[in-house]
């Protein structure tokens, strides 16, 4: 299940409601600031909240800064700074500054704008949310800002006031193989922000017991990613080193924009997968694409420092690009 934080839906339900709804997002820090950039905070008309900018007195400062924007309409960039000495009762881990940007929905951020951004979230797809705070203008962008969507990096264009905010989809694992590595693989991808899948129509393998709390799909492998679909956030790790689980999923994965695609083996058992890929029609590029044999060489022995390879490597990927 994708784990989205909710905030701008929260507050678009908010304003649709009547309640009236601000979202307060951190655009800018120096020093020692508790959430990052694009961080945001949905405050209720009746001064409910979702979400966080802070901590201690400074987020208590913004929702009354919201609060009153709610009556004039406008926006407002807020800057808190404090001390080292000062810092925790406010909410920073240490002497720092953060700006945050406050929206009214519905007057500074229109409320047709938040609610397609809200579509794109809901349909899995990368959208940038572009705010110039000279001329107020607000608008999505979807075809721009490669690098910082990678990197899950918002922030000012250079040199300007116009502020973009990457919402990016939930990052997902489809781990193909139920095997002794995916039981350690899916509990850290899940702490690394990850929402994984597993996939193995073997239910002695991909059963509950062995991967309790976990959405496990007893589909043959190409069926499995026909229906989960695959995108630009999505990392695909096979481990069952059996041609007829792993090569249709390979077909699928190749044709698609997922970002990582690892499988297990030797250097030997990939020549074989490579020939057998050349065979079926892929090119050169297409198949270099494949991370094999899978994960950083870190000296791995055994399947949980296998695992912590192989999301490494899926994080090298994701944030430097292949």
């Amino acid at each position: 299940m994708d784990r989205f934080d909710g905030i701008p839906e929260q507050a678009l339900a908010w304003h649709q409601a009547g309640q009236g709804a601000a979202l307060a997002t951190v655009i800018e820090t120096w020093g020692s600031a508790p959430r990052r950039v694009g961080s945001q905070l949905a405050i209720s008309g009746s001064g409910q909240i979702e979400g966080s900018v802070s901590g201690g007195c400074v987020e208590g400062a913004v929702i009354v800064e919201a609060l009153e924007a709610l009556e004039d309409g406008g926006a407002r960039e807020l800057e808190f700074g404090v001390s080292d000495q000062d810092a925790f009762a406010v909410g920073l881990a240490c002497g720092g500054t953060i700006r945050v940007l406050v929206e009214p929905v519905g007057q500074a951020l229109p409320a047709e704008v938040l609610a397609q951004l809200c579509q794109a979230r809901a349909s899995r797809e990368p959208v940038a949310y572009i705010a110039d705070l000279d001329s107020g203008a607000r608008r999505l962008d979807r075809d721009g800002h490669a690098d910082r969507f990678r990197m899950d990096r918002s922030g000012f264009e250079p040199d300007s006031r116009v502020f973009v905010a990457i919402h990016n989809p939930p990052l997902r694992l489809i781990t193909v193989g139920a095997v002794h590595i995916a039981q350690a693989l899916l509990p850290m991808a899940r702490i690394a922000g990850y929402d994984p899948v597993i996939v193995d129509p073997r239910e002695a393998f991909a059963s509950p017991e062995r991967f309790p709390g976990e959405t496990i799909l007893h589909d043959w492998p190409d069926e499995a990613l026909d229906k989960l679909g695959l995108d630009a956030r999505t990392a695909l790790v096979l481990l069952t080193h059996d041609p007829k689980l792993d090569d249709p999923a390979l077909h699928r994965a190749l044709r698609a924009t997922c970002f990582y695609i690892g499988a297990l083996g030797s250097s030997r058992t990939h020549a074989k997968r490579v020939a057998r890929l050349q065979e079926a029609g892929f090119d050169d590029d297409q198949i270099a694409r494949i991370h094999g044999p899978i994960g950083l060489d870190i000296g791995a022995s055994g399947p949980s420092e296998i695992a912590v390879s192989v999301l490494a490597e899926m994080t090298r990927v994701l944030r430097k690009g292949a």
